[in-house]
């Protein structure tokens, strides 16, 4: 098994490129089973998540193949085993993406119920709710989702909104549905995040008619069939507010090339708020810091909020504060496996339930941790670049499933981490 050594502290100082979102690719792959042919991808990031998407989509009929510059080429001319498996569908979490698609398209699947990261019960009970008022019958069998439409799909109104607000990959799901459902379908509580309107905007391209795009309320007009098309995927807002972190809590400077701070505005603004200086250029921004970092208050929360994909990185940020922090995680509350490892580092955190409170103390001292999902990785990975001494990261292939060769990309501008195996 593979570990990050890190020598720290150190400062980061440089040009550093942000790959295409991972979560805006899953889905859009998802998507191309409803265009017979081949739809081009572009600056689809080599990661695994992304290869086990591949994988699932050649299992499905599909003939997946990369080119060039992170091409995509998937070719789904033909569909003949609407079968989600458990062997894959269990490695991760986005599989679930292809039941909206494969019902659609076939009229019937079977999808094992999927895994993923360890940061909480995420249940489908939004995605089965919206499938089901489209007309499917749903049941599950020996942990298979079992999703038959014989007579085809029927549009109507959806409220998708649950226990901590709208669901991403439910609405991806009912979205890629309806496009093909007859008569209008209206989701009202649709996820607003980059990602779905990325998703919107490819299926647009195919063809559908898709109105609303960005806001709670979507409105699809069902249509007969769909084209493919090419399609280039949206820079990744999660590893660029990474590495804004990772300027700021190494008071360096990084340029960040393929960001687009309009998805950004909470993380900038929170930024903004710890001292940080975020100066937007073309095709991304500078981020740089020096002096202290001050204390902020933090609340997890669907797009446009602040995004729960970096609460993490942001709480090992505020442990060199000047102060105290509160972190509220409202989107998975559970999400909180990485406050141990940072009192690994000599963090003073405090979990009660969803808050974490930070007491900032100015320095993290160097410490084997272990990783426990992707997030919590990169969060080791900052800490470690930071602390007094050597940093061990065990686990990194957690890293792997969503960042594309971070460590080359760190130590281009002044990162000091070496991949070694155990």
């Amino acid at each position: 098994m593979q570990h990050f050594r890190i020598d720290g502290p150190c400062r980061l100082n440089g040009d550093i490129e942000v790959s295409g979102s991972k979560n805006a690719s899953l889905p859009i792959m998802a998507a191309a089973i409803l265009a017979p042919g081949k739809s081009i991808l572009k600056k689809v990031p080599n990661l695994v998540d992304i290869s086990l998407c591949g994988d699932l989509l050649e299992e499905l009929g599909c003939k997946v193949t990369r080119g060039p510059l992170n091409e995509m080429i998937i070719d789904a001319s033909v569909i003949d085993n609407p079968v989600g498996a458990y062997e894959t569908v269990s490695k991760l979490r986005a599989s679930i993406c292809i039941l909206g698609p494969l019902l659609a398209r076939c009229g019937k699947v079977r999808v094992s119920l999927p895994g993923g990261c360890a940061i909480g019960f995420r249940p489908i009970d939004l995605h089965v709710r919206g499938l089901r008022a489209l007309g499917a019958d749903i049941s599950m069998e020996y942990g298979d989702v079992v999703a038959e439409a014989p007579n085809g799909l029927v549009g109507t109104e959806i409220f998708l909104g649950g226990s901590f607000g709208s669901s991403v990959l439910g609405t991806a799901n009912v979205l890629m549905a309806a496009t093909l459902a007859k008569g209008t379908t209206v989701i009202e509580s649709a996820a607003c995040e980059p990602e779905i309107v990325d998703l919107a905007n490819f299926l647009n391209k195919m063809g559908a008619k898709i109105s609303g795009i960005g806001s709670p309320c979507l409105t699809i007009e069902g249509v007969k069939e769909l084209h493919p098309v090419g399609h280039e995927v949206i820079p990744d807002r999660i590893e660029a507010g990474t590495f804004m972190a990772a300027a700021a809590i190494t008071r360096g400077e990084l340029h960040i090339n393929n960001c687009n701070l309009s998805h950004m505005l909470a993380v900038v603004d929170k930024l903004r708020q710890i001292g940080v200086t975020v100066e937007p250029v073309e095709n991304g921004c500078v981020v740089s810091h020096e002096g202290p970092i001050r204390a902020v208050n933090i609340t997890t929360q669907p797009h446009p909020g602040f995004p729960t994909d970096l609460q993490a990185q942001f709480m090992a940020l505020l442990c060199l504060a000047d102060g105290n922090s509160i972190i509220v995680e409202k989107v998975f509350p559970n999400r909180f496996m990485h406050v141990a490892e940072l009192s690994r580092m000599s963090a003073n955190v405090t979990k009660e339930g969803s808050i974490v409170i930070v007491s900032g103390q100015g320095k993290l001292v160097a410490a084997p941790v272990m990783a426990s999902d992707l997030r919590a990785s990169a969060t080791l990975v900052l800490a470690g670049m930071v602390a007094e001494g050597t940093t061990i990261v065990q686990r990194i292939y957690h890293i792997d499933r969503g960042y594309e060769k971070l460590e080359v990309k760190l130590n281009a501008v002044g990162a000091n981490i070496i991949r070694e195996r155990a």
